[in-house]
Order: structure tokens, then sequence, then C-alpha cells
């Protein structure tokens, strides 16, 4: 084999390395975003792809700048926010989401939206009834 052939399999190898490693965290990401009201946990997320969970935490965090949890929580709050702004209620969106107690969910919620579930809520029933 030439030298030329050796470094273009070298820089080959660099470059398409980390396919498989986007795919996989693509895959798990797309797994959050449609799973997000079960019980998700690193364990979970890393058995999903077959990897270890903590190569997965720093794969995704590589990736997406937070790690797994964060992104969930993100997008439950995400969701939350739809489910309250169609009027369903604070106690019925906390589970629909995922979160397992409403402690958590509304001071979650309060810490991140700057309000809390029933608050925005409300603002949103008045702003819709302005329009």
């Amino acid at each position: 084999m030439s030298d030329y052939r050796k470094k273009l399999d070298a820089v080959r190898n660099i470059v398409y390395s980390n396919d498989t490693q986007i795919s996989s965290v693509i895959r798990i990401k797309n797994y959050i975003e449609n799973h997000f009201e079960t019980d998700l946990n690193l364990d979970v997320l890393s058995q999903t792809e077959l990897i270890s969970k903590y190569h997965l935490l720093r794969l995704f965090k590589k990736y997406y700048g937070q790690t797994p949890r964060q992104y969930l929580i993100d997008k439950r709050l995400e969701k939350s926010k739809n489910l309250l702004t169609n009027g369903i209620s604070v106690t019925e969106t906390c589970y629909a989401v995922g979160f397992e107690s409403i402690g958590s969910f509304s001071s979650l919620f309060k810490r991140k939206i700057g309000k809390s579930p029933l608050q925005f809520q409300k603002e949103q029933f008045s702003r819709n009834k302005l329009d």
C-alpha cells in the first residue's frame, strides 16, 4: 500500500468515523421526541441504541449542547405549554407530559418559564379573549 493510500485511509477514518455516532444520537433524539411522556432515563436510552450510557451522554452533549435529560425536560415543558394553552388542567398536563409529581412539575415550570403553570394558562386565556 502506498503512502498516499495510507494517508487517504487515515483521513477517511477520521472524517467518516462519526457517521455511526451521529446516526445513533439522532435516533436517540427522535426516540425522546416520540416517547417524552414515558419514564426515560439514560439506561433506557442507551439500550435503544446498544451504547454505553456514559458514551451516550458525552455524544448527545457534544452534538446537541445539552444532556438527554435536559433535552427531555425542554421537550416536556414545550408540550406542557401547548396543553395548558389548549385548556388542559395543570394536573392533567403534568402527568400527560411525563412528570411524576405536580410539585416538581410546577417548580420546574416556574423556574424555566418564569411563571407557574396556572399563571401561564391564565395569561394564555386572557390573550385568546383579546384576539
